[in-house]
Parts: structure tokens; C-alpha cells; sequence
């Protein structure tokens, strides 16, 4: 979302000229800038891919913290009051993302013992005899 709302506001009108002026909102465009958008627009997906890849242990104040500090990042997209109803439902969307993420993270079980339990049963059921010819 936080990609999508930056790029569908690319056709805002008067948003191109001030990109060709070297000008996004009040920033000038430079090395500084670009790395800085790299890098916000990076962490939606790596809290994608470290999510799938970090253990249960980890993952969960990581999630709690990201999606916490993502937040008034997100609204700083409402400042400057243009576009308003465009800003505020792309805003609205990822707090509803957001929201999700910190609820899933906060009543995630804090052991992996679920997990455990799964990969014990997936194990046995593998060792269950079949009937050889």
C-alpha cells in the first residue's frame, strides 16, 4: 500500500513537474533523498521476508515494533492537507494493515510449541509401517 500510494500520486497534477524540477513536496531531490525512499519503501517487504524466515521468538517483537514505528510514518503521507480523501483512504488502508499485524503479532502463542506438536505428529506419521509386497 505504501508503495502504491506514493505512485498512483505521481499523477496528481503539478506532481511530475515538481519531480522534473528536482522537488518532492518540500524535499530537493537528491542522492540523500532517493536512498532514504529506497530505503523506507524496503521495509514493508522485509518485514515480508524475515517474517517467513525469523523464528517465532524473534519474529514477534520485531512485527510489534516495525508495524508500531510504521504507523506515524505512514501518516506523515496526510501532511500537508492536499488530497486529503486520496492520502486519508491510503492511509486508512495500511492502518487497517498495520492493525492486523500488530494484533496478529500480540496474540501470537509465545512458544513454538504448536509448531512442535505439527512437526512431531507430521513425523510420526511418517513412521507408521505400511505394508510391504
Amino acid at each position: 500500500m505504501y508503495v502504491y500510494v506514493d505512485v498512483l500520486g505521481l499523477y496528481k497534477p503539478g506532481a511530475v513537474r515538481g519531480i522534473l524540477d528536482g522537488r518532492v513536496w518540500e524535499f530537493d531531490i537528491t542522492q540523500t533523498f532517493a536512498v532514504s525512499a529506497l530505503a523506507a519503501s524496503l521495509v514493508p517487504t522485509l518485514m515480508i521476508v524475515l517474517s517467513t524466515v525469523m523464528p517465532p521468538r524473534a519474529n514477534r517483537p520485531t512485527n510489534l515494533v516495525v508495524a508500531a514505528l510504521l504507523i506515524p510514518w505512514m501518516a506523515f503521507n496526510l501532511a500537508g492537507g492536499e488530497w486529503i480523501y486520496y492520502y486519508g483512504l491510503g492511509f486508512a488502508a495500511e492502518l487497517v494493515v498495520l492493525a492486523l499485524i500488530l494484533r496478529t503479532a500480540w496474540t501470537w502463542p509465545r512458544s513454538s510449541a504448536a509448531t512442535g506438536s505439527f512437526t512431531r505428529r507430521v513425523r510420526d506419521a511418517e513412521r507408521v509401517p505400511t505394508l510391504a509386497p
